[in-house]
């Protein structure tokens, strides 16, 4: 019998909150490094992260707290609008006209939907 979908979509998530809880509290508490060391080899340079004494630590953490911002690098640029151009003109109007409510309606593809 098909169990409820709902059910194990939860189940889900709670595991994954579960099993990414401590690796955040770690990442969120892991001091950085204090400085690196370049060392050229005949391959190319290579990068060293070292703590206060001199000793060598693993690559620093990305803070979770901020990892969202990383987003903002890749979203649009804010473009403002280009002002629209207003011109305006006088009509004439004359009472020959038939009101708009008389006027026959012509239906075209483009036309919103008409009220009938």
């Amino acid at each position: 019998m098909m169990q409820n979908p709902r059910r194990y979509l939860a189940l889900l998530l709670v595991a994954v909150m579960v099993l990414t809880s401590q690796s955040m509290a770690v990442a969120r508490g892991a001091t950085g490094p204090a400085g690196q060391i370049v060392l050229c080899t005949g391959t190319g340079p290579i990068a060293v992260h070292v703590d206060e004494d001199g000793q060598p630590t693993g690559p620093p953490h990305i803070c979770p707290d901020c990892a969202l911002h990383l987003l903002d690098a890749l979203s649009a640029p804010d473009v403002a609008p280009v002002p629209l151009a207003v011109t305006l003109r006088r009509t004439q109007i004359s009472a020959a006209t038939p009101p708009a409510e008389s006027r026959s309606r012509v239906a075209s593809a483009r036309d919103p939907p008409a009220a009938v």
